[in-house]
């Protein structure tokens, strides 16, 4: 059971089974599948959905934009450590390409996405048009392991497909921050935010590390951490997030100005090494302490967004699909063609341009990403379902995949 637990955990198939829970019980059910999501924990609430002059917490907000804040937590916590690192995976000319290449892989599917839109009709394309970012996501867990199914774990296809992966959820975050708002902006609500992260950086991080300057034994830091360890920044993430709320942004990024306070290491081996379980500098302590409760917030996300009538099918599912499936791997493609040859900047060792096609059709599983962009670019309703369909389609990607790699014959490499 140990052993099944962690093939769940590390691939995140607890998410898969909640999303088809969700889809068998709304195509079943789907009065009391929606009473479900909606399901009233505190009325008059400090915080939740503001309507009426107050705000409601329901099952879905407290998972949506709570809860799914440590999701992306850790997801800002790997691209943290990729851009302050000395050596991190996206610093220098190594991380050129792979940039490039993840700036196609967002705006082949925005072009596509859009551009089909606007052939079906300016009815179609006011309807949908909000919906643009949600085919430029690309899932991490699955795309990785998609990536060892049709590259072997050893190729430099796959080491390329996760700095594109991470790039990716960088440019996710910062998209979801300003073009997708969960209310009216109250800009002024950040400097809570602002005011929590530098106050537990300064006192909690810099000050005893200062202190204990020239000093082996670093006393100061020593008891900051074994007697306090987390707790001034959980208070931090708490205000923080509260902070997040109330200015209008959406909660769920609420702890992304906290992540860099956190005292962290000087290397990082990588998303998914087994040697990151041997780091523990304070920032991975709480990475390793969130994963298995992630990843069951993961299997209640699943639960409470995947749950569309497959009637729903409509014109947003196949904008989505199309902008992944051909959006993603013709923008790799090229914007990784323009770096490799005319730019000149190179790719790995060991991959070929055609490398990059392949690459882009595993990168088109959107799926965790494109599902919370889809709850937040539409109104509930049959647009924001349809979308979601899309979404959960992508997963189809996988076997475009494996087919593209026979197609292209690509020489798997396992450790």
């Amino acid at each position: 059971m140990y052993r099944v637990w962690n093939f769940l955990n590390e691939y995140s198939l607890l998410l898969i089974i909640g999303a088809v829970v969700a889809l068998i019980w709304a195509n079943f059910d789907y009065s009391s599948y929606h009473h479900f999501v909606e399901f009233v924990i505190w009325d008059h609430a400090p915080i939740g959905h503001l309507h009426d002059g107050h705000r409601t917490l329901t099952l879905h907000y407290l998972v949506n934009d709570l809860l799914m804040a440590l999701f992306f937590a850790i997801a800002a916590k790997e691209v943290w450590e990729a851009v302050i690192l000395k050596n991190g995976s996206l610093r220098g000319k190594k991380a050129a390409t792979p940039l490039f290449a993840t700036a196609g892989g967002m705006f082949g599917p925005i072009g596509v996405y859009l551009g089909l839109a606007l052939i079906m009709g300016s009815d179609t394309y006011s309807a949908v048009a909000n919906g643009w970012a949600i085919p430029t996501a690309t899932d991490i867990a699955f795309s990785y392991l998609v990536g060892r199914i049709v590259f072997g774990a050893g190729h430099p296809a796959v080491r390329f497909l996760l700095l594109l992966a991470i790039a990716d959820d960088a440019a996710g975050l910062i998209i979801l921050a300003i073009f997708y708002p969960s209310g009216e902006l109250g800009p002024e609500w950040l400097l809570l935010s602002l005011f929590a992260a530098i106050a537990v950086y300064v006192f909690f991080n810099w000050l005893p590390r200062r202190m204990d300057r020239g000093n082996q034994a670093r006393p100061n830091s020593t008891w900051v951490r074994k007697k306090l360890h987390f707790a001034p920044y959980f208070v931090a993430a708490c205000l923080s997030w509260y902070g997040f709320m109330r200015s209008g942004l959406h909660p769920a990024l609420g702890l992304l100005p906290i992540v860099p306070t956190l005292p962290h290491a000087d290397r990082a081996f990588g998303l998914f090494a087994e040697a990151e379980t041997h780091l523990h500098d304070l920032l991975n302590v709480v990475e390793h302490a969130l994963k298995r409760p992630v990843e069951m917030i993961l299997f209640f996300f699943g639960l409470l967004n995947a749950g569309v009538q497959f009637s729903s099918m409509g014109d947003a599912t196949w904008l989505v699909l199309a902008g992944l499936l051909i959006g993603k791997p013709v923008g790799i493609l090229l914007f990784g063609w323009v770096a490799a040859v005319p730019l000149k900047l190179g790719i790995p060792q060991g991959m070929r341009i055609i490398d990059l096609v392949v690459i882009g059709c595993v990168a088109a599983i959107g799926f965790t990403v494109s599902l919370f962009v889809a709850s937040v670019a539409f109104d509930a309703g049959p647009v924001q379902d349809a979308a979601k369909m899309g979404a959960l389609f992508s997963f189809s990607a996988a076997v475009v995949s494996i087919i593209a790699g026979k197609v292209f014959r690509v020489q798997k490499q396992n450790l």
